[in-house]
């Protein structure tokens, strides 16, 4: 028996509040529900995922302003959605996402449990 170890650098969380993200894949624009978020990657709920290793621009508000990344598509879950690796971003917008993941990080059950 092996046991894996977690391939995330990043702890993921659960926002208090239903988030909502804004995400293209070429000319095609989609809105979904986020179920969690961390600085490398999120899990975004959707019946309409690309296939893995696809490109995709993610337009989300986080408390202090607007987040804007780059990500690929890194694995998919039938009828639920798609996890995604966040790949670039300005520094300005990590600056946002982290100072919200860290505001996450201190309110109690937001984590979500390592699988």
């Amino acid at each position: 028996m092996t046991i894996e170890k977690d391939a995330r650098r990043y702890p993921r969380f659960k926002a208090s509040k239903p988030v909502l993200v804004a995400w293209r894949r070429g000319t095609e624009k989609h809105v979904s529900r986020v179920e969690n978020l961390a600085l490398g990657g999120l899990f975004v709920y959707t019946q309409d995922a690309p296939a893995v290793g696809t490109s995709v621009e993610l337009l989300f508000n986080a408390p202090e302003g607007e987040v804007r990344v780059r990500a690929i598509v890194r694995n998919l879950v039938a009828g639920r959605g798609m996890g995604l690796g966040i790949v670039s971003m300005e520094p300005e917008h990590r600056t946002r996402l982290d100072r919200w993941l860290k505001r996450l990080a201190a309110e109690p059950k937001h984590t979500t449990p390592k699988p």
